[in-house]
């Protein structure tokens, strides 16, 4: 029987230790792939799951503390409300958004990726499986890599590395019918839906959006549902979390024909606790005070064992 490979990649705000950095031990999903495994192998028997975490958390590290450095220098600043949520959430998010999108930050973030990818999966074998499991602005790097048309463009510096990991994965790049075969997708508080908005914009000389993620992903599956029937993507969404949007309708937009290739289940997750009171009181949930634990639900899933739960189902499925 062949191995499961769980492919983990976080979204902003996360850094490693220096230390972890230097020695490529990255351990954000430690938790969270333990759990999964447990799970697998008491539910499994003998089937062998392999850890492949990716990290770019250090890519942009440096423009985002220059441009809070600058920030912070203001005459104003001291007297800002919120000071906490704007660094740790606000600059996070759309600081490692911003620059992600940019043409040099996006291509040093493929460069890193490809170069963890190609260690992470080196020993595969032809029926080993791949299972991704994304959080946040991770879902939308891994698909803007895997699918988008921008990267298409040679002039573009991480043009090699993405066609490189493209060619690593079954149904895409220059030789689709090989390569490790994607099983399974979990995303985890995706603002996939908001990238989207994307693709009314930016049109290129053939009227698509250069960033647009529908051709490729609508290939990818019809090659996998060929010879290996439906993939099943899970996206699991905590009520308070103010990134996570679902995506049941949204693939189906994008995708008319998805229906016939993959099964998207958005899932709601929850946890006890202050959050557990924000999702039981209505009059509280619609607060500010629960907009600023945003951050808390935002990042639950990673020690959420509902959400190992049904990981370790999904991966079990094939």
């Amino acid at each position: 029987m062949g191995k499961d490979y769980i492919l983990f990649l976080h979204g902003v705000n996360v850094r490693e230790s220096k230390e972890n950095e230097k020695n490529h031990n990255y351990t954000y999903a430690d938790n969270l792939f333990k759990s999964i495994v447990n799970l697998v192998q008491h539910k499994g028997g003998n089937r062998e799951c392999v850890k492949v975490p990716l990290y770019w958390g250090d890519v942009n590290e440096s423009a985002l503390n220059e441009l809070l450095t600058n920030l912070k220098g203001s005459s104003k600043w001291n007297q800002l409300w919120f000071q906490d949520f704007r660094q740790k959430q606000i600059l996070q998010f759309v600081g490692d958004a911003g620059l992600y999108i940019s043409r040099l930050i996006g291509s040093m973030a493929a460069e890193q990726l490809k170069d963890q990818t190609f260690k992470g999966l080196e020993k595969h074998g032809q029926d080993d499986r791949l299972h991704l499991v994304t959080h946040s602005w991770g879902t939308v790097i891994l698909f803007d890599i895997l699918f988008a048309s921008r990267w298409d463009n040679q002039d573009i510096p991480g043009y090699q590395s993405v066609k490189d990991i493209r060619d690593k994965l079954y149904g895409i790049g220059d030789n689709p019918t090989t390569g490790i075969r994607l099983a399974s997708i979990q995303t985890m508080g995706s603002p996939i839906a908001l990238f989207s908005l994307i693709t009314i914009n930016g049109r290129n000389a053939k009227d698509e959006s250069t960033h647009d993620i529908s051709p490729g992903l609508s290939n990818l599956l019809k090659k996998l549902t060929q010879v290996h029937g439906e993939l099943c993507w899970l996206n699991f969404i905590h009520p308070g979390d103010p990134i996570a949007w679902p995506l049941e309708n949204l693939i189906a937009k994008l995708i008319p024909d998805s229906g016939s290739y993959v099964d998207v289940k958005d899932v709601l997750t929850g946890d006890s606790g202050l959050l557990n009171l924000f999702a039981q009181t209505p009059p509280i949930r619609q607060t500010f005070l629960a907009l600023a634990n945003g951050g808390s639900a935002h990042g639950s899933y990673w020690q959420n064992e509902d959400v190992a739960q049904q990981i370790a189902a999904n991966i079990l499925k094939v």
